[in-house]
């Protein structure tokens, strides 16, 4: 393989050339003294590529063809939002109910589309709202045609249309202009399986850490599976990533487990309850399995915590949006990674202000979690959020992302732990460094972060955009 050089790009306040040999950072030196194949780094700067910690692939890939109900302020308009939809299909996407004076119903898209089949995806995955034909087409009966929690994640894996593969090739290439070298995959599919099966298809423009679901837990050992090991055949593009668990539901559907109530609406839901959570979590470590623990609710990160100091494991808990005082330490303690989403805090501000009303001074409490030793590790959730962790950079230093002030501005965090998060842990780029890196055209500590333009992007020494 030819070296690669890539030319005129800042690091550390300074014009300098990259040297990278065999997909590593080689050498640095003055522009214009290094041999190789030159790339021009138009004077850009130089970065770690970023890590989306926390993707739903199949899912992002799909709901970028989806109609968007995000600004839709009731079921109402919502509905009103889907009835041009021209296709046997009809999919919407990013409806977010906590606010709505109405509630959604099969009835009121069977008004509006008699006969039709259509599928409305909340923005936080965990209600699906599904016109009378669509649940006879999957087989529910179901009195309101809104699921929740299991029964939601069970149909949605079935609702998939036109062609999921090439959908998500083209998302990754997307990512990878934003500047993703890596992605972790939190589908609920194989996703091995289905990399596996993509892979085959043509290269990917980003890394893929295969998560593994709760129910396949048992096949995955018994492939051998162990997280971080490289799939063989994959050239090193896909690893096993951790084994997924849900303690709890979301805030928006308000089944996030919490030790206060919701007005009127309990505490929330126990998906996995300890005395089967822990079994599954040892069961895991034991094969060499990481777990990662979805818990959203302070509760439900009280009942992770409680059981990854049980187990005596290390793992990461996905979400940690409530979080008690007391818990904020043990984080560290049990060395336990906080694997956050920075941009549901402003879109979440509003629900969180309704239903977490007197405790949001704890929600998504990232400089709470840095200041007790924490490590954080950003993701997008997509297709909750955007799969664009400059989104989720802006959200953790500015904790706003309209014209409001910032939503608990102690909860911000400084650029440059927002910058190592959504890198995975890398600060800088160094010489015997992978050369998974991004140059943007313009310095990150000035001037706005969400619409960071990327000149180039790499991921092991090749060019996947720019």
């Amino acid at each position: 393989m030819t070296d690669l050089v890539l030319r005129n790009v800042h690091r550390d306040g300074r014009l300098v050339d990259v040297r990278i040999a065999g997909g590593v950072v080689a050498a640095f030196g003055e522009p214009g003294t290094l041999p190789g194949e030159v790339i021009d780094g138009h004077g850009g700067h130089l970065l770690p590529g970023l890590v989306d910690a926390h993707v739903h692939m199949q899912q992002w890939a799909s709901s970028r063809r989806r109609i968007p109900l995000g600004e839709a302020k009731s079921a109402a308009e919502a509905v009103e939002l889907v009835r041009g939809g021209a296709q046997d299909w009809v999919f919407g996407a990013n409806f977010v109910d906590g606010l709505w004076p109405d509630a959604p119903h099969k009835d009121l898209l069977e008004a509006a589309l008699p006969g039709r089949k259509v599928a409305l995806f909340s923005a936080d995955l965990h209600t699906l709202w599904l016109s009378p034909a669509t649940l006879k087409e999957v087989g529910v009966d179901h009195p309101t045609g809104v699921l929740v929690e299991a029964e939601c994640m069970a149909v949605t894996a079935r609702l998939l249309a036109g062609d999921p593969d090439a959908w998500v090739l083209e998302a990754a290439d997307a990512a990878a202009a934003r500047g993703v070298t890596k992605i972790v995959d939190y589908e609920l599919t194989d996703t091995i399986a289905d990399w596996q099966r993509r892979l085959a298809i043509r290269t990917p423009s980003v890394r893929v850490a295969g998560v593994i679901a709760k129910h396949l837990l048992e096949p995955a050992i018994e492939r051998g599976h162990r997280t971080g090991a490289v799939v063989p055949g994959s050239d090193g593009l896909l690893t096993v990533g951790p084994y997924k668990l849900f303690v709890d539901g979301s805030l928006n559907t308000r089944t996030a487990f919490c030790h206060d109530a919701y007005d009127g609406d309990g505490h929330g839901v126990v998906v996995v309850p300890p005395e089967e959570l822990v079994p599954l979590m040892r069961r895991a470590w034991e094969n060499g399995i990481v777990p990662a623990v979805h818990a959203i609710g302070d509760h439900a990160n009280q009942i992770a915590l409680d059981a990854f100091e049980t187990v005596g494991c290390r793992g990461r808990i996905e979400h940690a949006q409530l979080v008690s005082e007391r818990d904020l330490p043990r984080f560290a303690q049990l060395g336990v990674i906080a694997s956050v989403q920075p941009a549901h805090a402003p879109d979440d501000r509003d629900v969180a202000d309704r239903h977490w009303a007197g405790r949001t001074g704890r929600a998504f409490p990232y400089q709470s979690l840095l200041a007790a030793g924490a490590t954080l590790e950003i993701g997008s959730d997509a297709p909750v959020s955007p799969l664009d962790p400059w989104d989720g950079i802006a959200s953790a230093v500015t904790r706003t992302d309209d014209d409001r002030p910032a939503w608990h501005p102690e909860q911000r965090i400084p650029l440059e732990a927002a910058l190592a998060a959504a890198c995975g842990g890398r600060s800088s780029v160094e010489v015997g460094d992978m050369a998974e890196l991004l140059v943007a055209e313009r310095d990150p500590r000035r001037g706005e972060l969400r619409d960071m333009p990327i000149v180039l992007t790499m991921t092991g020494g090749r060019t996947t955009h720019g």
